[in-house]
C-alpha cells in the first residue's frame, strides 16, 4: 500500500526528506499556524454550533474571562444541545413504514412478496436494531375505472400479524377494465399523504409499481387521461405536499415504464434511494423486499437521526436531496485543469492510549507537512450532510535516471473533501479536528488489527486523511481534507446514532474494541467505505467521546455511548474471539450472520 493508506504506526510516523515540522513551512502558513488558537477557536465553534442546535437564534457571543471559564461555559451549553439532539434521535427510532403499491393484475408476484416479507423484516430489525419500533400500513392503488376498489387503506399499526392477515384477505390483483397502461398513482401517492395517521419521527413511504401516472409528460404509451389525473392532482402538488410532513420516498423499480416519472419526480424533491424489484423468481422476489424494506428504514432514520438535532430537519433532508441533482459523478478531462500547489498536513500518531486520551497532544508541535501538486475537479460528485467530495490528483514529478533535466509525472487518484459549513470561525481549526479524529482511528485500528491478525478476523483499515492548504485564484487560503480513492463500492454500514444500515459483525465488534481498549472514554462509530475479502478500508467516522469538548458535533458525550452503543451493542462471535467484556443489555446473542 502507498503511504496514502495504513501502514504500521513506525512508518505512519516516518518523516521523508521534504517532510516537514511546523519549525520549517512556508511562511504563510507560518503566520496562520503563529495566530491560531487552536483551543480558543475550537471552543468558540462549538458554542456557536450548540447554539444552533438548540435552536437558539439570539446569536449570542460567549463571555469568558479565562480559558477555563470558556470550557467550562462551553461545555454546559453543548451538553444541553446534545441531550436535545438525542431526544430527537430517539424520537427517530419511532418509524412509520407506508406501502404504496400498484395492485393491478401485473404486479400479483410483487403483492405476494409485501405478504411475505414483513415478517423476515420484523426479525431483521428486533436482531440488528432491537431501538427501532416501526408501525406499518398499505396504500393500495389500481386505476380510475375501478371506481370503489382504486384505493385499499389500511392504516398505521405495530401489530404486524394484522398486517399480513390484512394483506392476505383483502389485496388482490385486480384487471383494470380499459386497455391502457397508466395508473392511479398519484392517487395512491396522494391518499397515503393525507388519509394514513402519520404519527412517528421517522417516516418512509416505500412505492412499489411497474407503470407511471397518467399524462402526457410521463408516458408515451397509450392513455386514457392524457391531459394527466382527471381529480385535478399534479405530481408538483402530491410531492411538495410530501415534502411539507417530512415523508421520505423511496421507489421499488419493476420496468422501465417508470424512468420518465422518476425523473420528473427527481426535479421536485431531489434525488432518492430506488430498488431493482426486478424479478420472476418468488424466493429471490422476497429477498429483494426484504433488502429494499430493511434499507428503506434504515436509510431514513441515518438522515433524520444525522440531521435530526437540527429541528427544521424535513428542510434540510430535501435540501440535502435536491443539492445531489448538482454534483457531476463523471471524473473530468483531467488535462483541462490547472495544475495547482498546496501544503498538506497531518498529526504524529500516538504512542500511548494516555497521549491519544490526551487532547493537549493533537497540538501545533505535533503537526507535520509537505508540499503537495494536484488537481481537483471543479463540481463534486458526492455531498453528504457536512462535506461535498471532489474527485482530485495527486501530481509528482521526477527526473528520470541520466537525464536530469527531463520530467515524469506520477499520478494518484485522489478525493477532496470541502465542510459545506465552516461558520464565521477560522476553517483551519476545523479541518485540523477532521485530521485529529482520523489520527486516532488510525491509532485504534493498528491496535485492533494486531489481535485480529493472531485470531484470524478481517483487519479494520482507516484511509489516511490529510488537511490540505491551499491558495486560489482570487489570493484566499482554502482549506479540504484529501485521501486516497476508494476502488469498490462504497457503503454505509453504520451511524453515529446507533443505527445499523449493513450488519457486519467485524465491525460490530470493532466499535465495541474501542470502547473497552479506551477504557470506556470513547466509542469509533459512523462507519463507512468498502468491504475487501480480508478487511475493511474505511472514511469520515465519528467519535463519541466522554469528553464533549472532543471529535465535534458528531460527538454525543457519555450520553451518546450510553444509548447509540451500549443500549443497542448486540455481542457476537468476533467480540468472543476478541475476549471482550460482554455487555449486559438484555439483548439476546442467538443470531449468526455471515460477513
Amino acid at each position: 500500500m502507498s503511504k496514502w493508506f495504513c501502514n504500521s504506526k513506525k512508518n505512519a510516523n516516518t518523516q521523508t526528506s521534504n517532510t516537514t515540522s511546523t519549525s520549517s513551512v512556508p511562511s504563510s502558513l507560518a503566520y496562520d499556524l503563529d495566530k491560531l488558537n487552536i483551543t480558543e477557536e475550537r471552543l468558540k465553534r462549538y458554542a456557536d454550533e450548540a447554539n444552533i442546535l438548540s435552536s437558539d437564534t439570539s446569536n449570542k457571543t460567549l463571555v469568558a474571562n479565562t480559558e477555563n471559564d470558556l470550557k467550562s461555559k462551553t461545555r454546559f451549553i453543548r451538553e444541553k444541545a446534545v441531550s436535545k439532539a438525542l431526544n430527537n434521535i430517539k424520537n427517530s427510532m419511532k418509524v412509520d413504514l407506508c406501502f404504496v403499491l400498484d395492485c393491478t393484475s401485473s404486479m400479483k408476484p410483487h403483492i405476494a412478496a409485501v405478504k411475505d416479507c414483513i415478517s423476515h423484516v420484523t426479525k431483521y430489525i428486533i436482531h440488528t436494531n432491537p431501538s427501532i419500533k416501526f408501525r406499518v400500513g398499505l396504500c393500495g392503488y389500481r386505476d380510475h375505472n375501478n371506481n370503489s376498489g382504486r384505493l385499499l387503506i389500511f392504516d398505521f399499526t405495530d401489530q404486524h400479524e394484522q398486517f399480513i392477515q390484512y394483506m392476505h384477505n383483502n389485496v388482490k390483483p385486480v384487471s383494470s377494465l380499459y386497455n391502457d397502461s397508466p395508473e392511479d398513482v398519484l392517487g395512491g401517492l396522494n391518499a397515503a399523504i393525507t388519509q394514513m395517521d402519520w404519527q412517528n419521527g421517522t417516516q418512509v413511504l416505500l412505492h412499489i409499481g411497474d407503470n407511471p401516472p397518467h399524462g402526457r409528460r410521463f408516458t408515451t404509451l397509450r392513455d386514457n387521461y392524457p391531459d394527466g389525473d382527471p381529480n385535478g392532482l399534479t405530481a408538483e402538488s402530491v410531492l411538495n405536499m410530501m415534502k411539507s410532513r417530512n415523508i421520505l420516498y423511496f421507489f421499488g423499480k419493476i420496468k422501465s415504464n417508470t424512468d420518465k416519472m422518476l425523473e420528473i419526480f427527481r426535479s421536485i424533491i431531489g434525488e432518492f434511494p430506488v430498488f431493482d424489484l426486478v424479478g420472476g423468481d418468488p424466493i429471490k422476489l422476497i429477498e429483494k423486499f426484504i433488502k429494499a424494506t430493511s434499507s428503506s428504514i434504515t436509510y431514513a432514520l441515518s438522515l433524520t437521526s444525522t440531521i435530526g438535532s437540527n429541528s427544521n430537519n424535513s428542510k434540510d433532508i430535501y435540501s440535502l436531496q435536491q443539492k445531489k441533482l448538482d454534483l457531476n459523478p463523471n471524473k473530468p478531462n483531467w488535462d483541462t485543469l490547472p495544475l495547482q500547489k498546496g501544503v498538506v498536513m497531518w498529526y504524529l500518531i500516538p504512542d500511548t492510549l494516555n497521549e491519544l486520551k490526551n487532547p493537549n497532544y493533537f497540538n501545533k508541535p505535533k503537526l507535520f507537512s509537505e508540499s503537495f501538486s494536484f488537481k481537483i475537479a471543479q463540481q463534486p460528485f458526492s455531498a453528504g450532510v457536512e462535506k461535498c467530495a471532489h474527485f482530485a490528483l495527486d501530481i509528482k514529478s521526477s527526473t528520470i535516471p541520466f537525464t536530469p533535466f527531463i520530467f515524469r509525472q506520477q499520478t494518484k487518484e485522489m478525493v477532496i473533501k470541502e465542510y459545506i459549513h465552516v461558520g464565521q470561525n477560522d476553517p483551519f481549526e476545523k479541518y485540523l479536528e477532521a485530521v485529529e479524529i482520523s489520527t486516532v482511528t488510525y491509532f485504534l485500528s493498528e491496535e485492533f488489527n494486531w489481535y485480529a491478525e493472531r485470531k484470524n478476523i478481517p483487519k479494520v483499515n482507516f484511509l489516511n486523511v490529510k488537511l490540505l492548504r491551499c491558495g486560489t485564484i482570487d489570493l484566499r487560503t482554502r482549506y479540504y481534507t484529501i485521501e486516497p480513492k476508494l476502488q469498490g463500492e462504497y457503503k454505509r454500514f453504520n451511524s453515529n446514532t446507533g443505527v445499523i444500515t449493513e450488519l457486519r459483525p467485524t465491525l460490530e465488534a470493532f466499535v465495541h474494541f474501542t470502547y473497552e481498549y479506551t477504557e470506556k472514554y470513547l466509542v469509533v462509530c459512523d462507519l463507512q467505505g468498502i468491504e475487501l475479502n480480508d478487511e475493511f478500508l474505511l472514511t469520515d467516522p465519528a467519535i463519541h467521546c466522554v469528553d464533549t469538548l472532543r471529535f465535534g458535533r458528531t460527538n454525543f458525550g457519555e450520553e451518546g455511548i450510553n444509548q447509540c452503543f451500549l443500549a443497542n451493542h448486540r455481542c457476537n462471535d468476533i467480540c468472543k474471539k476478541l475476549k471482550l467484556r460482554h455487555i449486559d443489555n438484555g439483548l439476546s446473542e442467538n443470531v449468526t450472520i455471515k460477513e
